[in-house]
């Protein structure tokens, strides 16, 4: 049987065992359920669980092991003279057998290959039947077990509630440690990379260019690594992007939730929201056939230097791409302000302006704010818009009309193709990688600091 299919056979049997538990603590009942401690359905799900996490712990536990443990015995049975190599001709051979199983190979094998892939499958089907009945043997007893123990008295519902309990603090601490494993890669090798660059040329050298020199008569391999035109272009394009999505977002969250009537809201928000869910290759389209155009065309018009992949179209699209970020968080907290707080502004004679301006925005802050930081951290993080609009040049400029590059663009380009990860040109990008996690650490402290002090103050 295989795996997939497996798991749709546990899936059914938990649904019955649901419905059997559930049966059974009826029936105990005499059909009141007043008598029991817990209401029907906790009854099912107890037997539910009991029937599904002991068998799903065994496939996730046998499908972790199985390959490793198939692989050895495979080995096990080859002539010592093909096992007793190096851990890289041990893998190729292992290799080759998995291709040779799976059908995916070209000419003749060898035939002791070929005798070991029918090893192989055959310990995989094996596997696969003790694994099918195993899994299937403890659900069912899972499930007996389960029945046996539903009385009257049986607190169904605490049993229940503290499974779910557990798997939530096991949710939570995976992404804990999925955080704490990402941050532990990107810093063991932009260790590696800073024992070859040093860090200070890192953060304050002013040339980007990291071709290193494979052999010692290469040229054009400069290997400067300073990254300074790269903050700065990162800056820049977030920047213009912020000026331009912070005011019409905050602008028409405050028209939308204050000013406009029903109907208009009711259709202009889904519409502006439309705009968060266009893919950025086709905001990438828009930036590098439109806007860049637009701009190169206009500036020649009053005489400006304007090279044909800028930071400003790039900054002005990215813009546009971020404004629901802005409006739709500011347009949820501005309607969560309490209605008390409007009444009472408009008690003491304040106009509708004033009161949004001295009232509802002061309250709604720690909100807007966690609106403007998202829009923010999507803008540093933006990679198509850049590649096709503002160019792949590390200039060290604050010329909007300029062809810059940003953080995440040099990282795609560093890691495109086959890299070794043993030079610094690749390693450079997961430095790259370290300074981007703690500039977003950065703001979201500031955005904490902001929105603990006004929350404060409302509270």
């Amino acid at each position: 049987m295989q795996k997939s299919t497996l798991l749709f056979l546990l899936v059914l049997l938990s649904a019955a065992a649901y419905h059997l538990g559930r049966q059974r603590s009826l029936q105990i009942a005499g059909g009141t359920v007043r008598n029991l401690h817990s209401l029907p359905s906790y009854y099912g799900y107890f037997a539910a669980l009991w029937c599904g996490l002991p068998a799903l712990l065994v496939l996730f536990l046998w499908i972790t092991f199985e390959n490793s443990i198939v692989i050895r015995l495979v080995l096990s049975s080859l002539p010592q003279d093909l096992t007793s190599v190096t851990a890289d001709r041990l893998g190729l051979l292992v290799n080759d057998i998995r291709n040779v199983a799976s059908g995916a190979v070209a000419g003749e094998p060898d035939p002791v290959i070929v005798e070991a892939a029918k090893h192989y499958l055959s310990l995989k089907e094996t596997s696969n039947h003790l694994l099918s009945l195993l899994a299937i043997s403890i659900a069912i007893t899972g499930a007996t077990y389960a029945r046996q123990r539903i009385s009257k008295e049986f607190r169904a519902r605490n049993q229940v509630e503290k499974s779910v309990t557990i798997f939530l603090i096991g949710c939570s601490t995976l992404a804990i440690f999925t955080t704490i494993g990402i941050v532990l890669s990107v810093l063991f090798e932009s260790i590696r990379f800073f024992k070859d660059v040093p860090i200070t040329e890192f953060l304050f050298g002013l040339n980007w260019s990291p071709q290193m020199a494979i052999r010692e008569d290469q040229v054009g391999s400069s290997g400067a690594f300073g990254a300074v035109p790269l903050f700065l272009g990162t800056l820049l394009i977030s920047t213009i992007a912020m000026v331009v999505a912070v005011p019409i977002g905050l602008l028409s969250a405050i028209y939308l939730s204050e000013y406009a009537g029903p109907r208009f809201r009711a259709t202009a928000k889904p519409l502006l929201e439309i705009l968060a869910g266009i893919p950025t290759v086709v905001y990438g389209f828009f930036a590098a056939l439109v806007v860049a155009p637009f701009v190169r065309d206009l500036g020649v018009r009053f005489g400006l230097d304007v090279s044909s992949e800028s930071a400003l179209a790039a900054g002005l699209v990215m813009g546009i791409m971020i404004i629901p970020f802005v409006s739709s968080l500011s347009d949820d907290f501005i309607n969560a302000v309490p209605q008390s707080l409007r009444d009472g502004a408009y008690a003491l004679g304040a106009t509708q302006s004033e009161t949004i301006r001295q009232v509802i925005i002061p309250a709604a802050l720690p909100g807007i704010v966690g609106g403007v930081l998202l829009a923010v951290s999507r803008a540093i993080g933006e990679t198509m818009i850049v590649v096709m609009a503002a160019g792949l040049t590390a200039n060290l400029t604050i010329n909007p009309l300029a062809a810059v590059t940003t953080v995440t663009t040099q990282i795609v380009t560093l890691l495109v193709g086959d890299q070794e990860f043993d030079s610094p040109k690749t390693l450079a990008a997961f430095a790259l990688g370290l300074m981007l996690f703690l500039v977003t650490l950065a703001l979201n402290v500031i955005a904490l600091h902001v929105v603990r002090k006004y929350r404060e103050q409302y509270e």
